[in-house]
């Protein structure tokens, strides 16, 4: 027998979507198909002395709906959200608990703030009162890696590694990168990868002071567009091997190709065309597609001046005629460490079911930026490949590409297969690094 491994191709099976503009995959669908706007006044903390204070926050959320093993007042606002999607994606998956406990799996969640709001909280409550009278139950609550290790006490899994990857606004492509990783080299059976973060004052502050708050609502690509606003909600993707797909018979809805990652380090806050380039040529060589195989591009798009323009240099750079590119930032504003999960899994959706999100909220392209951005209305296309950008503080980019699962393969490379026969998706294992 050879000593060398065949890669495994990996799935999406499973969506788990909480959003300002619907909670499960089929609301999350319909919002984006319609390009509804979940841009509200902020209610989460106090917002006085500032100019203007809108968000995307969700509203109504039950916890107790989805969380059935944890009592949800042991978790954050943003551990509730990442259980709620996680039970989410394993119900849209299909696969029963019993079988899912007997798997190996990988609980990779993603994130900015952790549970900054619980922190605010803390913070007010130690300089108003002493530390003696901190919360203990708001404390225990308070740590990031409750996002991943409160999936793994909900769904009382047995097999599995849970990790809570804090890279930022790019980490949701960074955990799902890690889960296909994970499923491609066989380390484990299933992966359920993402990330999730809340609406907080430490963040809306923060961008805040750096004057890149829309005083209205976000508009992507827009000449006239004024920032970006701080959301909030989880993705969580299914992911396993096609093989396990297939033998369960269950609804596939993308194949994830491959991704790209790299941390430029150039600047705190702002990002590097050249480096992200690099990162989406990484990503097309790490998933054997070629920028001519694009569909269309789900931006990080965030509606600030400098992003927009740069990230648009930067798909300029690679594509000689560049697909629609969009963002649905403009619809649930930046979800920070959920964005680029919540942005995959809509991705996922434009795949399964033939369309195109759009960007709302749109006037007037800015002609240096030079896209196409599907405004204010989604649009029908029969989508096979699609990139998903993601870009973080400090330089850290994530791309990801996700494609329509086709039977044979043989039509295309297989995933991580730059250079390999497309006659022969599985075989022999010849990893190219993604990082």
């Amino acid at each position: 027998m050879s000593s060398q491994r065949r890669p495994h191709r990996v799935v999406v099976t499973g969506l788990g979507t909480v959003t300002s503009i619907g909670t499960s995959a089929t609301e999350f669908l319909t919002g984006l198909r319609t390009g509804r706007s979940g841009v509200k006044p902020i209610t989460a903390f106090d917002t006085t002395g500032y100019a203007y204070a809108n968000g995307c926050e969700i509203e109504g959320f039950d916890p107790s709906r989805w969380i059935e093993r944890v009592d949800p007042g042991e978790l954050g606002r943003a551990g509730q959200f990442s259980v709620a999607a996680a039970r989410m994606a394993v119900s849209d998956a299909g696969m029963g608990l019993d079988e899912l406990r007997a798997r190996r799996v990988l609980v990779s969640v993603g994130t900015t703030d952790g549970e900054s709001h619980d922190l605010d909280g803390l913070m007010e409550s130690q300089l108003a009162s002493g530390p003696e009278h901190l919360d203990p139950v708001v404390a225990r609550r308070s740590t990031a890696g409750m996002l991943s290790s409160s999936i793994v006490r909900e769904l009382e899994l047995r097999d599995v590694e849970a990790v809570t990857i804090p890279t930022a606004c790019a980490a949701g492509n960074y955990a799902i990168g890690s889960g296909f990783d994970a499923i491609r080299s066989g380390e484990v059976d299933v992966a359920l990868s993402g990330g999730a973060d809340a609406v907080c004052r430490k963040t809306f502050t923060g961008f805040y002071r750096l004057g890149t708050i829309a005083p209205d609502v976000c508009r992507p690509f827009d000449a006239d567009r004024q920032g970006i606003l701080t959301g909030e909600g989880a993705g969580i993707l299914f992911l396993e091997s096609l093989e396990s797909a297939l033998a369960r018979g269950a609804r596939i809805y993308a194949e994830i190709l491959g991704y790209g990652l790299n941390c430029d380090a150039h600047h705190p806050v702002a990002p590097d065309r050249d480096s992200l380039a690099a990162c989406i040529e990484l990503a097309h060589r790490n998933a054997g597609v070629k920028p001519e195989d694009i569909d269309f591009i789900s931006a990080h798009g965030t509606g600030t001046k400098a992003n927009d323009v740069t990230e648009a240099g930067a798909i300029r750079q690679v594509f000689a005629d560049p697909p629609p590119t969009v963002s649905i930032k403009a619809m649930l504003g930046h979800t920070m460490g959920a964005a680029s999960a919540l942005a995959s899994a809509a991705c996922a959706l434009a795949i399964t079911e033939g369309f195109i999100p759009p960007t709302i909220n749109h006037r007037r392209t800015d002609p240096e930026c030079g896209l196409d951005p599907v405004p204010n209305e989604a649009r029908p296309a029969d989508v096979r490949v699609v990139q998903n950008n993601a870009l973080a503080f400090a330089g850290n980019n994530a791309v990801v590409i996700l494609a329509r699962y086709e039977r044979d393969g043989a039509d295309r490379p297989a995933p991580g297969a730059a250079g390999r026969s497309p006659a022969d998706p599985t075989g022999p294992y010849e990893p190219e690094s993604a990082a």
